[in-house]
């Protein structure tokens, strides 16, 4: 999984993409410029010796960073890197804590590793991990100023007993926080003569005349209506077509109505959304692949070399199934359906845009009092705009620069503030930035400053494709949302929540698959299936939620 994330990054960073790091800056100063906001210009005295765990991310040396020697000479830092591949990441990590020779630091990647929220409970109430308040009140103004402004922040880094024991990754990806979209093959409707599908029912027509009416003119039955893969990147078939029924989170299966919390896979709309996706199962509409392929596989299917063959995929974006690079063949074919209308609903999946709970940034009790004043004004240049792209996406004057006259912002009516310098083909690494292991604080605004190219199929305007498209489904989400990303479980019932949530997920993803591809029988096994569910503990789950979020609200 820990790859297959990487290669996605992968894709969206050559394009030169806004995932590495974004945010707003109406002052943007250069990295030379004194201090920042937080002032912190190394002086005359001895540098600090900060002995920091990291994982090794592709094209950086961090020993020879130019980001690093920024960071080194701004902040009075000599780093002793205690650098890890991201294969085994988490399990060095454990091992060095458990082993009590742990470091004065831990900079973590958030996709690759970072302490979850029982880590961070643990190790805070052991005494290993630093509470942060009072060095964020005395020396990070910016971190400061960011939580009083951003509510969703504060609880991200704010456990139950009040101590901040560490910082998450927080990026407000507007593409990313509507992940489970659904991309039709716009030239085969045209073709067709067919209309954009606002409906189940309508979805349903258009599938099947991709299947009967040979679109892409090959003369075979060789189309595939619609196909996804199992990952986590919104590819999975069920939520887009389940949210027309019941509302899908595509994690947790969870509804908040009213303040309570429930189960979105035990109610009776649940039932109709996996009958309708049967439906389209056994007509032939779905691929059966979709259930159990992974990525690279959908992939096979929509790049297949002989002819064009896929009509419509899942994917947070198309660049999942289809090459985006200069002279691909198929990319401007796909184009999102808004959010179906189905008999119940016309929801669209909302998530947190990329935060992940916990913590990817800790000081631990092995640092002295100099080296945790360093960190902490280092992590709050970081939450500049200026130090956020300097950190993220690299050097000014060598991954960023200035934007000109003519350059256009992501976001309508922002003003650009940084412009991305592409790679060009050849070139040796730039290694002038952390990338993932420096994301720290990119609100929506932030992002949207980065220019972005005006067509949006090209890959330099990939993004910006990905914005638009995005606007379809915002406002689509219920109005209540449990906020399952941002809710800490009391410390004692973390373990058993863990084990139940694991548990009811896999028997209602599996159950799901059996009922659609017909193991199971919907109308004869229904009643066993939330037997199942009771025998799983939901009702105790339930619970166990409900008091986290009840005490969240207080």
């Amino acid at each position: 999984m820990k790859k297959k994330m990487l290669g996605l990054l992968a894709v969206v960073l050559s394009v030169g993409l806004l995932l590495a790091a974004c945010g707003k800056d109406n002052n943007a100063a250069s990295p030379s410029a004194s201090g920042g906001a937080s002032g912190t210009d190394a002086g005359s005295a001895a540098p600090v010796k900060i002995k920091v765990f990291a994982v090794q991310e592709p094209n950086i040396d961090l020993k020879t960073n130019k980001f690093t020697k920024f960071a080194e000479q701004k902040f009075n830092i000599q780093f002793d890197w205690e650098i890890n591949p991201s294969d085994g990441a988490k399990e060095k990590r454990q091992i060095s804590l458990a082993s009590g020779d742990y470091p004065d630091a831990y900079f973590l990647t958030a996709y690759i590793d970072q302490f979850s929220q029982a880590d961070v409970l643990k190790y805070g109430k052991q005494g290993v991990l630093v509470p942060l308040n009072d060095l964020i009140d005395q020396y990070a103004p910016n971190i400061k100023a960011a939580m009083e402004k951003d509510a969703s922040l504060k609880a991200f880094n704010t456990a139950p007993d009040g101590n901040i024991y560490g910082l998450v990754a927080y990026s407000q990806c507007f593409h990313c926080s509507y992940p489970n979209k659904m991309w039709i093959n716009t030239k085969w409707l045209e073709k067709l003569n067919l209309q954009m599908p606002k409906t189940t029912d309508e979805f349903r027509d258009v599938l099947r005349a991709f299947k009967k009416n040979d679109p892409n003119g090959n003369g075979k039955a060789d189309e595939v209506p619609l196909s996804g893969s199992t990952e986590d990147y919104g590819v999975r078939i069920i939520p887009f077509l389940m949210n027309g029924f019941v509302y899908d989170d595509d994690r947790n299966y969870l509804n908040l109505t009213n303040g309570k919390v429930e189960s979105a896979a035990a109610k009776p709309e649940w039932k109709e959304g996996l009958a309708y996706v049967k439906s389209l199962y056994d007509e032939g509409l779905i691929d059966k692949g979709a259930f159990t392929q992974n990525s690279e596989a959908f992939k096979k299917i929509g790049e297949n070399a002989d002819a064009q063959i896929l009509g419509a995929g899942a994917g947070m974006h198309p660049a999942i199934f289809v090459n985006i690079d200069q002279g691909n063949k198929y990319s401007a074919d796909y184009n999102p359906v808004p959010p179906l209308q189905g008999p119940h609903a016309s929801y669209a999946t909302h998530d947190s845009g990329g935060v992940a709970p916990g913590a990817k940034f800790v000081i631990t009790n092995k640092a002295s009092k100099e080296a945790q004043i360093a960190l902490i004004k280092l992590v709050d240049y970081l939450y500049t705009p200026e130090g956020q792209t300097n950190g993220a996406s690299g050097m000014e004057g060598i991954d960023w620069e200035k934007p000109g006259p003519g350059d256009v912002a992501l976001g309508e009516g922002v003003q650009a503030q940084f412009k991305p310098i592409p790679a060009k083909e050849g070139d040796a690494p730039r290694n002038a930035g952390w990338s993932g292991m420096a994301h720290f604080y990119m609100p929506k605004e932030y992002r949207d400053s980065f220019v972005q190219a005006t067509d949006i199929y090209d890959s330099t305007g990939y993004e910006r494709r990905l914005y638009q498209a995005t606007l379809q489904y915002e406002g689509h989400e219920p109005k209540e949302l449990f906020p399952m990303w941002s809710i800490w479980i009391d410390p004692s019932l973390m373990d058993e929540a863990s084990i139940l949530q694991t548990n009811l997920r896999n028997y209602i993803e599996q159950s799901a698959l059996q009922f659609v591809t017909g193991n199971k029988d919907l109308n004869k096994d229904w009643d066993a299936y939330i037997k199942g569910l009771k025998n799983l503990k939901l009702d105790r789950y339930l619970e166990i939620l409900q008091q986290a979020y009840d005490a969240s609200a207080k």
